[in-house]
């Protein structure tokens, strides 16, 4: 099962449902997925439970599957959870205590990474900024809370990264990580409750270029050095997320500093039992200048995919 929002080919309505084995039941009365997530767990699973009982059902191809983070949800992001992380931080920084100390430290790093309608999904493309010359996919799990900071589902993130303007400056990491084109996650929200145990999850990165495999890795978020649930709770320990929140929990995958994205690419991202994404990268704003009239027009998004 996994929650999405689509919009209906038949009359171009954005809904929410819930997706079975290619078919997506509705969900009647649910306007956004930021409704959802303003429910407690119980009252979610009960209600994602009982969805498609008997009821109307689609072709997933007679909808358009959108990124399943809208209205006031935010995306955030988590920084040096892995040790591979700490080291390529270190490796690319001109601050090098400043990650070996976050990566020992009981506070963890947490960012903002993304406004929901500037998120993408799969199919659609990411991006390296124009202003900059080493750039490298971040692939990871993604916890989905909601406005109690209860963790009700996972995604599957890529959290695209400028090594090179965050490691002239620790402080240059907005611009590093906050841009058009850098942030994607998967169509479908995987329930909580449907996850055995999310801390040992396979994820795996391969960068596709000219039709070859120019990078992979993979790593498991049993390698992670910080637990979920600490993560989510210091999220909410500041402020207030009425909408719920996404939060990418780091990564363990990173390549090496000879190794960079360019436009053209494609990076096949996979979390076991949560989700896929595959994006071609392009370079610079412009390509995603689209993501602006896909705010009126979910149907816009269609001339990237």
């Amino acid at each position: 099962m996994e929650i999405v929002r689509y919009a209906d080919r038949s009359d171009r309505a954005v809904r929410v449902g819930v997706r079975r084995a290619g078919r997506v039941s509705p969900l009647a009365g649910v306007g956004s997925v930021s409704e959802l997530l303003r429910l407690p767990l119980a009252e979610l699973r009960g209600l994602l439970e009982g969805a498609g009982a008997g009821g109307e059902t689609l072709d997933v191809s007679q909808v358009l599957l959108l990124p399943p983070v809208d209205g006031l949800t935010e995306v955030w992001a988590s920084g040096v959870t892995y040790e591979r992380s700490m080291a390529a931080r270190v490796e690319e920084s001109s601050q090098k205590d400043a990650y070996q100390k976050v990566y020992e430290a009981e506070r963890p790093e947490l960012f903002f990474k993304a406004p929901a309608w500037r998120v993408v999904t799969d199919g659609e493309p990411v991006a390296i900024r124009a202003d900059s010359g080493l750039d490298v996919p971040e692939p990871e799990l993604g916890v989905v809370a909601n406005a109690r900071g209860e963790i009700v589902g996972y995604v599957a993130c890529n959290d695209m990264s400028s090594r090179s303007i965050e490691g002239e400056n620790p402080l240059y990491l907005p611009q590093a990580k906050v841009y058009a084109g850098s942030c994607a996650v998967s169509t479908g929200i995987r329930p909580a409750w449907e996850i055995p145990d999310a801390t040992a999850l396979d994820i795996t990165l391969a960068v596709v270029r000219d039709g070859q495999t120019a990078w992979k890795g993979e790593t498991s978020t049993a390698r992670m050095h910080r637990d979920l649930e600490t993560l989510v709770d210091y999220l909410f320990r500041g402020d207030a997320h009425p909408a719920g929140a996404f939060l990418a929990t780091g990564t363990g995958i990173i390549p090496e500093m000879s190794f960079t994205l360019a436009g053209g690419d494609r990076v096949e991202i996979e979390v076991a039992e949560v989700g896929v994404l595959s994006n071609p990268v392009v370079v610079g704003k412009e390509p995603l200048s689209w993501l602006v009239d896909a705010l009126s027009d979910p149907f816009a998004r269609e001339v990237a995919r």
